[in-house]
């Protein structure tokens, strides 16, 4: 008895949260399948917009490809330097350049001569407006907030779809479609196969998403469900007169720090109070810019915090997961095609969980008005 209560308790959710919220759904999955592969689509439009880059023995000082960027935007106040993606793999070094209100240039420096390619705004690409599109529905704070709602009930939606699943009653039966059924049982079929197939990942990435899109609630959640006290982000002790430590002293300090991980990625400060943060990773660290992070202060170099990608916290070692489990890196070029495929999910199973609402409606209304006929006859 408890169980079809709770049957029909997941039903209803499950029918009318993706009924709600299915063509957000559709959205957000259809742009997350094209992101999957967003670094290599990207890649190949530099490429076409500044060339070939040839590799060289030695690459340019870090503080060099800085001042050069500062000296040729000097006429721009209003962008400040914010980071500098060093990925060493990359062809190129990114600086993105960020005003007020969030506003991104990224500018591409050829990293062996330290000449500025040229810029572009991030916000204003292809690639850009997907991701946003994504993130936040093009709507701004307001859009982050509605995208990571929709991304819990999407995890209800992935929990209650494994718990109605038939094959719970006869496996075999759970993953067959019987193509020559009527075209009622086809379509359950497919909904049915469809989402068990995808829902563990659907809800990984639901989860994750949900993290990120309320980053300033999911991480003091994670330290506190790990029993791991938690520290507030390290700020610099400014120095009344003493202006920030070059990049080149500061990295120095960081190299020291984690002398086998490389840099992969510099966050600038850009208030007083800021320090910088250096992302780095060791040899044996699979995310691609590492799980390391040295935090310093801009004007002393003293390090703030340490994060070692090879003795993670307990915590940290969750929010590292985030990047795999969402983006499907995991398993290497197999998952992130099947991510590819489980973005599609969502329309699948909007499109087959629509008609099933439909046939389910007409068959009720057909019933009410049978009755309907029925009841005065029956007076007579």
């Amino acid at each position: 008895m408890k169980t079809k209560i709770l049957r029909s308790i997941a039903f209803s959710l499950h029918r009318y949260i993706g009924l709600a919220v299915g063509l957000i759904l559709i959205i957000i999955g259809v742009t997350g399948s094209f992101l999957v592969f967003q670094k290599e689509f990207d890649q190949y439009l530099l490429q076409r917009q500044f060339g070939q880059i040839t590799p060289q023995p030695q690459r340019v000082a870090i503080e060099s490809v800085v001042n050069t960027v500062k000296a040729a935007y000097r006429d721009r106040p209003e962008l400040k330097l914010a980071s500098i993606d060093t990925l060493p793999h990359n062809p190129t070094y990114r600086v993105r350049l960020r005003t007020e209100n969030d506003k991104t240039t990224d500018v591409y420096v050829n990293p062996y001569t330290g000449k500025i390619l040229g810029d572009r705004n991030w916000d204003n690409t292809f690639i850009g407006i997907v991701f946003q599109l994504h993130y936040a529905l093009l709507a701004g704070d307001i859009g982050i907030k509605i995208v990571g709602i929709v991304a819990f009930l999407l995890l209800v939606l992935s929990l209650t779809g494994i718990f109605l699943w038939s094959g719970w009653r006869k496996l075999i039966s759970g993953f067959k479609i019987k193509w020559q059924a009527h075209p009622k049982r086809v379509n359950y079929d497919v909904h049915k196969v469809a989402g068990i197939v995808t829902a563990v990942f659907l809800g990984l990435t639901a989860f994750t998403g949900f993290c990120w899109n309320f980053y300033d609630y999911a991480v003091p959640a994670i330290y506190a469900l790990t029993f791991t006290p938690h520290s507030p982000d390290p700020v610099s002790q400014i120095v009344a007169g003493q202006s920030a430590l070059g990049i080149t002293e500061i990295l120095k300090t960081a190299d020291a720090a984690l002398p086998n991980a490389e840099t992969t990625f510099i966050n600038l400060p850009r208030k007083p109070e800021d320090a910088f943060t250096i992302y780095k990773k060791h040899p044996q660290e699979s995310n691609e810019y590492g799980d390391s992070s040295v935090y310093l202060d801009q004007y002393s170099g003293k390090i703030l915090k340490l994060i070692d990608g090879q003795n993670l916290p307990l915590p940290e070692k969750v929010l590292g997961s985030f990047v795999p489990l969402h983006y499907g890196t995991f398993w290497g070029l197999p998952s992130r095609i099947l991510y590819v495929l489980v973005g599609l999910a969502p329309l699948i199973l909007f499109v087959t969980g629509f008609v099933m609402w439909r046939y389910r409606y007409r068959s009720k209304k057909n019933a009410n008005r049978i009755d309907a006929v029925k009841e005065p006859a029956q007076r007579l």
